[in-house]
Order: structure tokens, then C-alpha cells, then sequence
């Protein structure tokens, strides 16, 4: 079936690059040729929020002009990096695509991150604009002014809120700071700056998420990002052929965007709206309750978060009693979704809501698997299957590949795959070998569906024998009293390491210890049923997308079995 999309002459055929990797063969080779084919989607509205909606039309002025300034007032030159720093306002996008129209590299910093974080990539990457929000500006305003940065402040009302006076006397703004607003009005039939973009130039760096230390800027080419905008255009179109529809029929998504946009998480959302001339409907912070507002007032169609968010949407629709009727599609991505998600969302709304996760990095520039639909509801604990332009391979300790079924580390090779890691040729060295990135993810692979079993890293040895964390969470998610679970290996004198469990429990629920160890204990085998459970009320701590910061839980459960030895 999937042949009619990538036979040589499909919309989705691949061609050998050469270094080897694979290509799409009739695809865009920039971002900046991705966004001026959605000019052509006019009127329709792009970016809602409650500041307000931009049409296709505006939002590509807006950034064409952007752009020109750019190149025309502040004479940057492709190559330069633009820092974009704020939270999910719509010009955020404006800020970034104008980076791309100018050629210039774009790099989102984590709108979440103190000073001290974000001075760090601001040394790391030299940018030479800040394009920050009133909130941020205060974090980046001592380096700009050590550098001799000039910034673009959007929303500055949001800086006089907190500082009152915005910190320069009578609310102005200090010598390098324009406000957004005082820019000149955009000419809606005036183009983009005349610069050349070409697939191999920069087009991001995007820093890792850091859970295991400093974050790492990955630079992707134009080539690259373009690659990773075909991604989810191919799984929708697998997606529809699966469920017995033409691809590219129907009515245009309307998806609420829960992922912050300096994620590469939300960019497989962006890239798939964007192309079908969708509509993202953005929210300031993540809110249960308000999302069934927007997704009911708007219509939603497409609801895409990390796990923990879809849960907690699930969790708010049957307390309203709400029916999600508009609701086609629910995607997760970010973090692994523990199986029972799927069982809950077919077990309320049946066939009606599609049910997509995936897997995806900063390195690969986002999603580049993907499972849905019928597939997903049989494999619950599977991430899917490659999209074309993206080759797996299993690899055992030195690199050798291994057979279907075994578990080893996830290579990726592919269009989409970064260039390396941002002034890090060491760090690029031990991560990519001919082509090959290496994940540190732990997967199968069957039938070429691949399922991750477990950080390498985060694989507990209890004496000898491997016990995959994600397994053992996702069985502790399985228990109706388990509002979420982390997983994690503790010293033991003899065994090396034993299983340890924290587990945050539902408001009210009473299950004990000993009845979590018994419900493991029915799934699992003996040695990978948490020999310590600490229970708490307080949140597991992750990070924006969802993944488990261990690090963080280290310390408090070793302190824990002290006091419990």
C-alpha cells in the first residue's frame, strides 16, 4: 500500500545522497522554500492565540519584513545567528521565519531557562540579534549589552509588568532594544530579502535538552530541516491510506499546540500544519481545563503533547463529561508514552480519535518514527515504523549489527539527521560514525516496527541480568492509583544495583507499597519488581517535553533509604 507514496515518481521517493544516507527525491531543499510555498494558503488563519490570529498572508508579510530589516537596517548576513528566546507567542514563528527568509541561522533557547542557562548558549553560539520577549529580556540583557547585541523585544508590555518602569526609566527601552510594535507596519506585497539560501547552509542549533548535563547546540543544515518538514506530511498520508482515505482530502487541521516551539517536538506539528495550510491554536501554559475550552471553541481537530499532557486532558474530558466531538487525532511525542494511554483513549471515544505517538530527537530534527491507528492500538508499546528518507539499525556493544528481535542501541541515518554538535568536535566524533547517529536508546525491531526499551544509560544490571526502567514503569502505570512513575537503579552491595521506584499516586488513592510490589510482581519477573518503592505526592520532576529528570531524583531517594535502612 505505502508503495504508491514512495515508488520512484511518488511524492515520497528517496534517492542515495552521498554520504550515503537517504533523500526525499522530490522535496524542498530549504526552509526558506518550505514557507514560501504557504504564501499561497492566503486568508486562512495560521497562528490563534489570545493576543491574536495572523492569516497566512500577514504572518508571511510580517516575516518577509522582518527579514529585510534584518539584512536592509542591521546588516546581517547568512550565516549569523538569530537567538530567539520567549514563550508561545504567534511571533515567535514570525521571528523565526524571518530568520530563515534572511538566511540566517535561527537558534530557540529555552524560554524556561534562568540567566545563568541562558547566558551560557549566548556565549556557546554568539548571536549576533536577540529576539526575546519581555519577560526574557531582563535574563539576556547583561550579555547584550557586554556584546554590543542589538535585541528585538516582543510583547514589552510584559517586561513594564514585571519591572514596572522595563528598567530604563518612563517604560522606554535601553540603545540597541527596538519593541516589536514600533516597528514599521509590514507591506503585505513587498518579498523577502534577495539572499541566497542554499540546503547545505545552517539553517538551526537547537540545545539538547540537558538531562544528563550541559546542553549541546545541534546544528542542522537547510537540507536537514527540510527533511524533517516531509516527515509528518508522510505518516499523515500513511496514516490516511491506512484508515482507507485519499491523502490530502477533507478539511485542513486545526491542532492545539501544547509543546513550547524551541522544541523539536513542536516542529513535527508545525511542519505538518503548516503544509496542509492549517491552524495552530496556541496556548500561554499548559491547562487541562482551558484546552477543552480552546479545543471546543476552536474546533481542535488535532491535539498534540507529551504524554503527561495528553493524560492529564483525558483525565479533565471525563471529569466535564466532555466528548472531545471534534477531536480526529491525539499525538504524543517528547517522552515514552506508557502503553495504557491508547487502552484509556479506545476504551472512551473507540475508532474515533486516531491514536499517534512517535520518536524523534534534537538530532533528528524531530519525529522520524511514527505509530498510528489500528497499528498503535495493537502495538501500544511500539514507537513505529521509519518515515522514508530515515534508515534504523540495531547495534550490539562494538557496533555490530544485530539480528531482529535482540535488543541493542537505535542508529538513525537519514535527510533529517543534524551535522554535529555547535563548537563540539569531540562530542560529534563519539556521537555519529559514518553517517550513523548513535541514540542511546536502548530498542527492537520487528517487522520494521522498533520499540524503545530504555535509556542505555538508565538500564539498571541487578546482578547481572538487565532490567529496561520503561518496562517496569509502564507496568506501574498500568495500577489505577499511579498517577506516574519513575524508575531507577540504586547500589547494592552483592547485586551491583537494585530497582527503585518513586511513584506519584492519584488525590485519594490508598494503594500501599506492598500492593504495588504484588502488581508488578504479576507482570514481571522477580528481579525486575522494585525491591524500594517510594511514594509521594509531589510531581516526578521533568523536563519540558516530558522526559524523566533522574538526576533530580537520585539524590532524594538515596537520602530516602538511609533513613528507611
Amino acid at each position: 500500500m505505502l508503495t504508491a507514496l514512495t515508488a520512484p515518481g511518488a511524492p515520497f521517493a528517496v534517492v542515495r545522497g552521498e554520504d550515503g544516507g537517504l533523500l526525499y527525491a522530490d522535496g524542498p531543499r530549504t526552509l526558506r522554500e518550505f514557507v514560501e510555498a504557504t504564501w499561497a494558503f492566503g486568508d486562512r488563519p495560521f497562528l490563534v492565540a489570545a493576543s491574536g490570529t495572523y492569516t497566512y498572508r500577514e504572518f508571511f508579510a510580517a516575516s518577509s519584513a522582518l527579514a529585510r530589516r534584518f539584512v536592509e537596517e542591521y546588516g546581517l548576513r547568512p550565516g549569523d545567528r538569530a537567538v530567539i528566546g520567549m514563550r508561545n507567542h504567534p511571533e515567535w514563528q514570525i521571528a523565526f521565519w524571518a530568520a530563515q527568509l534572511a538566511g540566517l541561522v535561527a537558534v530557540p533557547l529555552n524560554a524556561w531557562w534562568t540567566e545563568d542557562e541562558f547566558e551560557y548558549a549566548l556565549d556557546d553560539c554568539s548571536p549576533r540579534v536577540l529576539l526575546v520577549d519581555g519577560e526574557r529580556l531582563p535574563r539576556v540583557e547583561a550579555w547584550r549589552k557586554r556584546a554590543g547585541v542589538r535585541a528585538v523585544v516582543f510583547h514589552h508590555e510584559l517586561h513594564r509588568e514585571l519591572h514596572h518602569d522595563g528598567g530604563t526609566g518612563e517604560g522606554g527601552t535601553a540603545e540597541g532594544v527596538e519593541r516589536y510594535e514600533d516597528l514599521p507596519a509590514a507591506d503585505p506585497l513587498a518579498a523577502p530579502p534577495a539572499v541566497e539560501v542554499r540546503a547545505e547552509d545552517d539553517a538551526t542549533i537547537i540545545y539538547t535538552s540537558g538531562t544528563t548535563g550541559r546542553p549541546k547546540g545541534a546544528v542542522a543544515t537547510q537540507l536537514a530541516q527540510a527533511g524533517a518538514a516531509v516527515h509528518p506530511r508522510f505518516h499523515a498520508a500513511a496514516s490516511a491510506l491506512a484508515r482507507g482515505v485519499m491523502p490530502g482530502q477533507g478539511p485542513a487541521p486545526v491542532a492545539l499546540m501544547t509543546f513550547p516551539f524551541f522544541h523539536v517536538a513542536a516542529f513535527t506539528t508545525l511542519y505538518s500544519t503548516m503544509a496542509a495550510g492549517g491552524t495552530l491554536v496556541l496556548m500561554r501554559k499548559w491547562d487541562a481545563e482551558q484546552a477543552l475550552a480552546l479545543i471546543e471553541r476552536h474546533r481542535v481537530t488535532h491535539f498534540s503533547g507529551v504524554p503527561a499532557t495528553a493524560l492529564q486532558l483525558l483525565d479533565a474530558a471525563e471529569r466535564a463529561g466532555d466528548g472531545l466531538e471534534t477531536l480526529t487525532h491525539l499525538s504524543t511525542g517528547g517522552a515514552a508514552a506508557p502503553p495504557d494511554l491508547v487502552g484509556r483513549l479506545t476504551a472512551r471515544y473507540g475508532q474515533r480519535i486516531e491514536p499517534r505517538n512517535g520518536y524523534g530527537l534534537t538530532e533528528t530534527s524531530g519525529g522520524v518514527l511514527a505509530n498510528f491507528g489500528a497499528d498503535y492500538r495493537e502495538h501500544p508499546g511500539s514507537v513505529g515504523r521509519a518515515a522514508p528518507a530515515t534508515e534504523v539499525r540495531i547495534a550490539g556493544p562494538h557496533g555490530r549489527e544485530l539480528p531482529e528481535g535482540q535488543v541493542g542501541e537505535l542508529l538513525l541515518r537519514g535527510q533529517s539527521l543534524v551535522r554535529g554538535y555547535w563548537n563540539d568536535p569531540a562530542a560529534t566524533a563519539a556521537a555519529f560514525h559514518e553517517g550513523w547517529f548513535r541514540t542511546g536508546d536502548l530498542a527492537t525491531v520487528h517487522e520494521g516496527r522498533v520499540s524503545i526499551v530504555d535509556r542505555l544509560r538508565d538500564m539498571v544490571v541487578r546482578g547481572g541480568e538487565n532490567v529496561y526502567c520503561v518496562e517496569v514503569e509502564a507496568v506501574l502505570h498500568d495500577h489505577p492509583d499511579v498517577a506516574d512513575a519513575a524508575v531507577l537503579g540504586v547500589p547494592h552491595p552483592v547485586l551491583g544495583e537494585e530497582v527503585a521506584a518513586v511513584v506519584q499516586l492519584r488525590p485519594g488513592a490508598s494503594v500501599t507499597v506492598d500492593e504495588l510490589r504484588a502488581h508488578a510482581g504479576r507482570t514481571l519477573a522477580a528481579f525486575k519488581v522494585p525491591a524500594h518503592v517510594l511514594v509521594q505526592d509531589e510531581p516526578v520532576p521533568r523536563n519540558p517535553t516530558g522526559k524523566i529528570l533522574k538526576r533530580e531524583l537520585r539524590g532524594p531517594v538515596r537520602e530516602w533509604l538511609l533513613k528507611n535502612a
